[in-house]
């Protein structure tokens, strides 16, 4: 294999970024190779995986996982190490072989091993929001030092990127991020007081896991990426907004002071990003549907309500808090939406819940990886 090939770990291979992750690698396989995995609970789909790429490198979620893992491995007569939970996630970040990782792992459980893939000098290809929001200042402290790279994974960052490339950061005068608005974004509160787990599952555009795809629902998601925004782009919070836009072409914008707005725009599909970060500076020829616009016909954007879903309200008042209250917004958001994919409360209870704990909570500012872990495990005993 040439030396030029680009070596990639991937975090979060069974979730619907690491599939799209893995569809661009093999279309490449001159210019990619996977030499770590790392998944969840799906192990069928891991092992198909394993076979498939064969990485130096596996990890899994649980210990029951792994042992079903390994003897499948064995089965079809592969020799891989598999390592377990939090340590296996590090490990697959940290690779030495690995040029890049990609973070596509759902919640704060990414932020560890991001943050060691980061220290060990790994540009990081990042969908794991969960990471910037909850360490932002720290993670890009690391980078800086280590001179790894944080590369946006996630569409409407990835926009944001684009749109900025180039482009003298004195001439922004704000970003913009687009939302779908999900599959609510024509209800009254009253309606969506009644609103069911499997309901808040039917998004509109994208396909996604369960949880980004209820936090799309609440618009917590967006919260989510206004404060990633703050931190990859270092923008402050008063200069990004959101705006409602239901075809989901746009995927976010970038007005300049001279009144210019600069936009990427896309069909709704997670291997551009994906792509465009893997293969940064250059662009991939991709062979996948292409925009339509004459087809397509017309563009849609309005204004988002923060009364009907009070997360883009929420995440104002945690991001004065500092970086407790960023944390808390998170935590809190992961343990409701928990909940409510249980049964446990209702749909609008989630933003409730949220501002429930953001009202306890008073400015903290963290410097290490232990202090931000110790306060968000505080905020999810707080809620238990």
């Amino acid at each position: 294999m040439s030396e030029s090939v680009k070596k990639i770990a991937l975090l979060g291979a069974t979730g619907s970024i690491g599939r799209s992750s893995l569809d661009i690698i093999s279309r490449f396989p001159e210019r990619y190779q996977v030499v770590a995995l790392g998944g969840g609970r799906n192990i069928r789909e891991l092992i198909a995986l394993a076979r498939r790429f064969q990485p130096q490198l596996l990890a899994v979620q649980e210990e029951a996982g792994a042992g079903e893992l390994i003897q499948a491995l064995r089965d079809c007569g592969l020799s891989i190490p598999v390592m377990v939970g939090q340590s296996g996630a590090v490990a697959v970040a940290t690779h030495p072989q690995a040029d890049i990782v990609i973070a596509a792992m759902v919640g704060a459980v990414g932020l560890e091993p991001t943050h060691a893939a980061l220290k060990a000098g790994k540009d990081v290809a990042l969908a794991n929001k969960e990471s910037m929001v909850m360490a932002g200042r720290l993670l890009n402290q690391v980078a800086a030092a280590t001179g790894a790279a944080i590369l946006p994974l996630d569409s409407e960052h990835s926009a944001i990127w684009q749109a900025l490339n180039g482009e003298p950061k004195k001439g922004v005068e704000k970003l913009i991020l687009t939302a779908s608005g999900g599959p609510f974004r024509d209800f009254s509160l009253a309606e969506m007081g009644q609103v069911t787990p499997a309901q808040a599952m039917r998004h509109p555009r994208w396909e996604m896991g369960p949880k980004i795809t209820i936090d799309s629902a609440t618009m917590m998601n967006k919260a989510l990426e206004i404060i990633e925004a703050r931190w990859l782009f270092d923008v402050v919070p008063e200069r990004i907004e959101v705006l409602v836009h239901p075809q989901s072409i746009v995927h976010s914008l970038v007005e300049y002071v001279d009144g210019s707005v600069l936009a990427q725009l896309g069909l709704p599909d997670m291997r551009l990003p994906i792509a465009y970060a893997l293969a940064y500076p250059e662009r991939l020829v991709l062979d996948l549907p292409k925009l339509d616009l004459a087809a397509l016909g017309q563009l849609d954007f309005f204004e988002a309500d923060a009364k009907r879903f009070p997360a883009l309200r929420l995440v104002r008042q945690a991001l004065a808090a500092g970086d407790s209250g960023a944390i808390a917004f998170n935590a809190a958001n992961e343990v409701a939406v928990e909940r409510f994919r249980q049964g446990e409360i209702g749909f609008l209870e989630i933003a409730e819940s949220v501002e429930k704990v953001l009202n306890t909570v008073t400015r903290e500012d963290f410097s290490t990886l232990t202090e931000i872990l110790d306060f968000d495990k505080k905020i999810r005993h707080l809620m238990s």
